[in-house]
């Protein structure tokens, strides 16, 4: 891809586009303009431009001047001011290519376009002009596609930010189902256990004591004794409660 560099070129109209004889503030503004005095050389321009405001060559110096400080917002209200009232296309041209330098500085990528279609309209065989127009051009359609970037960035940023809470919610959600689970599973094991600790108990009051079997045969022999002492009891009784009938001889 071809890289494009920006070509800042200033275009003075000291002597091919104004010729006439300078005043002493202009010529003293240009001398500390090579100087690259450029505070002073404004403060020259000024000057020059206040004793004789059509000065073009002042107006236009004193425009560079700003831009050189990178004073670009002064700059732009010169360089405009000049191009809206030239009268001559070449100062127009220049005018407008200087102009569109001062935006491209500032970053009005759109403005610095129009300036240099304008300068183009009034002189198009300025290749740099046409280099600069090309580069904004080119820097503008980066920034549109930066930002489209930025913008879909951004909102696959909000969509995965918004799947992870809902993640996060859900993975709540199943957390708490699944503790309630396990607490009512507890609480059921729990329940269970108890009813079998209950069932246990009952089951051991029901049943007898276990004995021994030697108890158990003292205790059948014993029974069966009782048993047979209490038949002997009813058998005397019976015997001894027995009328006898008496044969009586007639």
């Amino acid at each position: 891809m071809k890289k494009y560099f920006i070509v800042m070129v200033l275009v003075l109209s000291a002597s091919a586009i104004y010729a006439q004889k300078e005043k002493a503030d202009i010529r003293k503004g240009n001398q500390l303009y090579q100087d690259k005095k450029y505070k002073e050389a404004e403060e020259a321009y000024k000057n020059g431009v206040a004793k004789k405001d059509q000065s073009v060559e002042g107006n236009f110096n004193m425009g560079d001047a700003q831009f050189r400080q990178k004073n670009f917002k002064d700059a732009q209200t010169q360089f405009t001011k000049i191009a809206e009232t030239a009268n001559n296309k070449n100062v127009a041209a220049s005018a407008y290519h200087n102009l569109g330098n001062s935006l491209l500085q500032s970053q009005k990528l759109e403005e610095s376009i129009d300036a240099y279609k304008k300068a183009l309209m009034n002189n198009p065989k300025d290749d740099q002009t046409r280099y600069n127009l090309a580069y904004a051009q080119k820097k503008l359609q980066d920034k549109k596609d930066q930002d489209k970037k930025d913008k879909k960035d951004n909102k696959d940023n909000k969509d995965k930010k918004d799947q992870d809470k809902k993640d996060q919610n859900k993975d709540n959600k199943d957390n708490k189902d699944k503790d309630k689970k396990d607490q009512d599973k507890k609480d059921q094991d729990k329940k269970d256990q108890d009813k079998k600790d209950q069932d246990k108990k009952d089951q051991q009051g029901q049943q007898p004591n276990k004995v021994s079997k030697d108890d158990a045969e003292r205790m059948l022999e014993a029974l069966n004794n009782q048993e047979k002492q209490t038949q002997d009891k009813l058998k005397n009784k019976k015997l001894k409660g027995a009328k006898v009938a008496i044969s009586k001889d007639w």
